[in-house]
């Protein structure tokens, strides 16, 4: 397994987040990755490496140009509204619904931020920027690891990137790492492209980029968006549109989900991945489905993680996991690495 590591993701360190109507403490923290870079260098699981930069163009491949200049730009426009906000995270107040237009851009910082989010529980940083580019260059670099010969590659980085769609950021997420290297990948020659998102929660973000192509298959399993995040996408029936019908499988859960009933989920997507059969899969590596997990509530335990990658190894893909959700840190390093040590020793 090769790991991309971004030695950068802790200059987007969040002081608060609005969760259930309060400021608290963030759960997306630097202490994620550094719980996973650790256990990676306990079990000695392949090599660890940084990545090389990749031009703005590679993210245009996913991103429009006009919300990736808006993140470029984000925190120096909040720290020109008053010089006293760098003592402060950005976050949106206001957003573009229903009758809204969202056409056009808003002169006004506060307007802007909310017509490129999703939610007010992802803090805008100093560092978000940096930290996001550098994460969306591991997943470049592993994606182009994979079409040089390499079996599995890892992303290591935060934040995470499964809700942040073509324009917007949200759910934690500022660019969609899984996506771009889906892309990446597309682009270095493979004709088709799985993605499959185990997070807890639905990747909406990766839904909606791909939702109306055929040349990348999108799974998700997650928990019902009825009751949990993101709420407003990830129901069975969306199944694609045009091109891409067929194309986009949803299976939502309900929550309490046993172990079992979870890998029923696992093998229904595997089968549909296995008729797709693509060049090279994506694997939206979300351990929140863990019993412990603050955030979630399904009932995965650590020693099912190497099942997890034992199961995804016997499709017998290059395949490249891009790190996002999971909260309970004490066991996050042991739940992440067993689905890569469970996929490495598989085959």
């Amino acid at each position: 397994m090769l790991t991309f590591y971004n030695e950068l993701h802790a200059q987007h360190r969040g002081r608060y987040e609005i969760f259930r109507g309060e400021m608290v403490p963030c759960f997306e923290k630097p202490e994620r990755v550094d719980a996973v870079l650790a256990e990676l260098g306990r079990r000695g699981l392949g090599k660890i490496v940084t990545p090389h930069g990749v031009p703005l163009m590679s993210l245009e491949r996913i991103h429009t140009p006009r919300y990736l200049h808006f993140l470029r730009t984000a925190w120096s426009e909040w720290l020109a509204l008053d010089p006293a906000n760098a003592g402060k995270d950005a976050f949106p107040a206001v957003w573009p619904v229903r009758t809204l237009r969202d056409d056009i851009e808003p002169d006004n910082f506060c307007a802007k931020l909310g017509l490129y989010s999703m939610d007010s529980g992802t803090p805008l940083t100093a560092g978000t920027w940096t930290a996001a580019k550098t994460g969306a260059d591991c997943a470049v670099n592993a994606a182009h690891a994979l079409r040089l010969g390499q079996r599995g590659a890892f992303v290591l980085s935060r934040p995470p990137g499964h809700h942040a769609g073509a324009d917007f950021f949200g759910g934690y997420c500022f660019l969609n790492n899984a996506a771009l290297a889906a892309q990446h990948m597309l682009d270095d020659g493979a004709k088709r492209v799985a993605i499959i998102d185990i997070d807890y929660h639905h990747g909406n973000g990766t839904q909606s980029i791909f939702y109306g192509r055929d040349d990348v298959l999108f799974i998700s399993i997650h928990a019902d968006p009825r009751s949990e995040y993101p709420f407003y996408l990830g129901h069975a029936d969306e199944r694609g549109e045009g091109a891409g019908l067929g194309y986009n499988m949803n299976l939502p859960l309900p929550a309490g989900t046993s172990a079992k009933a979870w890998f029923a989920a696992l093998e229904t997507a595997c089968i549909r991945l296995g008729s797709f059969a693509p060049d090279a899969l994506v694997v939206s590596l979300g351990v929140d489905t863990f019993a412990g997990d603050p955030l979630s509530r399904f009932a995965l335990q650590s020693a099912d993680y190497l099942k997890v990658g034992e199961r995804l190894a016997y499709l017998n893909l290059p395949t490249a996991f891009i790190f996002e959700g999971g909260y309970a840190v004490k066991e996050l390093g042991t739940n992440v690495v067993n689905v890569l040590e469970g996929y490495e020793t598989a085959l």
